[in-house]
């Protein structure tokens, strides 16, 4: 029996490789222009990161990570969001030293045990950007602004911001006193997860997807009703920011984000028909995590968006991703020594950074000028007992079908000329 992939990763084959190569050229190039560098963390962290980090009675903790023992004894886990991640590196490696604000972008794997289905996998790969100290609403608007222009450069529309304020350690107290006075009459009627949150964090149970718990939580006092004058004040600058670059968005009242580390700013990118979910992107403010996690009082703010949804709702929009994968040369060759000097030949060509292949099948000259097309070679160099012979090559253009006799010594300067 074929051993296959486990349940819920998939495998990105060489005709997609070059679509991932062209999104990800995109958000660096979009990382640089915006001054964020990047930053790589361990596929694997300590489990109390993520249990101080992004919060015990989150989805997450609760219920999806891949966590086991290694051979220490030691608790372990894969890292299932890259934030903690990144402001425990911040934190570790003391960048707070350098110029602030920090501003930091990551690409790689990410590790959920969830049930797998469209958009939503146990394996699947994450970009994500942070800043790291400063707390200007201005900043919040940059993390929007940057996410929305980078869906922009790839064609998708369609796309709403949804935006709120979840307060900060001053007005939250006030809007969970008044969010469980709402709730606790019908507390019997909510889901078990809602009733285990309904004191540790009832916020969270606005964001229960039941919907009986929706249907009871609907009117519950929200966060913008409850923020501080710092609160409200920081709002209203970031919303004024997004309109001054006309960056559209709804103000979700009832947007909480999966992860309690959020403060004050929250947001979420969404659109339709892309899976489980239709969000694209997530993120917010989260001013008190790096110390949470034992690192100095830092303010931070970033987002995470998840590369297979992007290529679901580019789908979902006809949207193509223009391949420019072509060989430049195919070394054809028709006999042992045609063979010795093609494979000479190709190392020198592959030194003038030119792409290069060659036949190493035995094949018929029909056949190889049939490889050479199915790889979209621009020229075919032809090698056979009689050029060998007379020092010569036959160079035929692919997609014309043109071809030229020219001496070997000159067909280093003939294909630069033409590529």
């Amino acid at each position: 029996m074929l051993i296959q992939r486990p349940k819920g990763t998939s495998d990105i084959l060489p005709d997609q490789v070059e679509k991932w190569h062209y999104i990800e050229n995109v958000l660096r190039q979009i990382c640089r222009e915006y001054g964020y560098d990047e930053i790589r963390t361990p596929i694997f962290e300590h489990t109390e990161l993520f249990q101080r980090g992004v919060g015990e009675t989150t989805d997450i903790v609760e219920k999806e990570m891949y966590t086991f023992r290694d051979k220490a004894e030691r608790s372990i886990t894969l890292r299932p969001e890259g934030t903690a991640s990144v402001c425990r590196a911040y934190a570790e490696n003391k960048l707070y030293a350098n110029p602030l604000p920090v501003k930091l972008y990551y690409l790689g794997p990410m590790f959920r045990y969830e049930k797998p289905q469209a958009g939503r996998f146990r394996q699947f790969n994450q970009f994500g950007i942070e800043v790291f100290g400063s707390t200007n609403p201005a900043v919040d608007a940059e993390v929007i602004t940057l996410a929305m222009d980078f869906y922009e450069r790839l064609g998708l529309n369609g796309l709403e911001v949804h935006l709120n304020s979840v307060g900060c350690p001053k007005c939250r107290p006030v809007h969970k006193r008044k969010l469980q006075e709402f709730l606790q009459p019908h507390l019997d009627k909510f889901c078990p997860n809602c009733q285990g949150r309904f004191e540790r964090n009832p916020l969270r149970m606005l964001d229960c997807k039941n919907p009986t718990c929706q249907e009871l939580s609907d009117g519950a006092p929200t966060t913008t009703q409850c923020l501080c004058d710092e609160c409200e004040e920081h709002f209203a600058a970031v919303k004024s920011y997004l309109d001054a670059v006309g960056v559209r968005y709804f103000v979700d009242e009832r947007l909480v984000r999966g992860l309690d580390y959020y403060t004050k700013t929250a947001f979420e990118i969404m659109v339709e028909e892309i899976g489980a979910q239709s969000a694209i992107c997530g993120g917010g403010r989260y001013d008190g995590l790096i110390e949470e996690i034992g690192g100095p009082a830092t303010p931070g703010i970033g987002f995470a968006l998840g590369m297979e949804r992007i290529f679901a709702a580019l789908a979902v929009q006809g949207i193509d991703i223009p391949l420019v994968t072509r060989k430049d040369v195919y070394i054809a060759v028709l006999g042992q020594a045609a063979a010795v000097e093609g494979f000479r030949l190709q190392a020198i060509l592959r030194k003038l950074n030119l792409k290069v292949e060659t036949d190493y099948l035995g094949r018929g000259l029909k056949a190889q000028l049939k490889a050479a097309d199915r790889v979209r070679a621009r020229f075919a160099v032809i090698i056979g007992d009689d050029e060998l012979a007379r020092g010569v090559v036959v160079v035929r253009q692919m997609d014309s079908g043109d071809q030229v006799e020219i001496g070997l010594i000159d067909l280093e300067d003939y294909l630069l000329a033409n590529s």
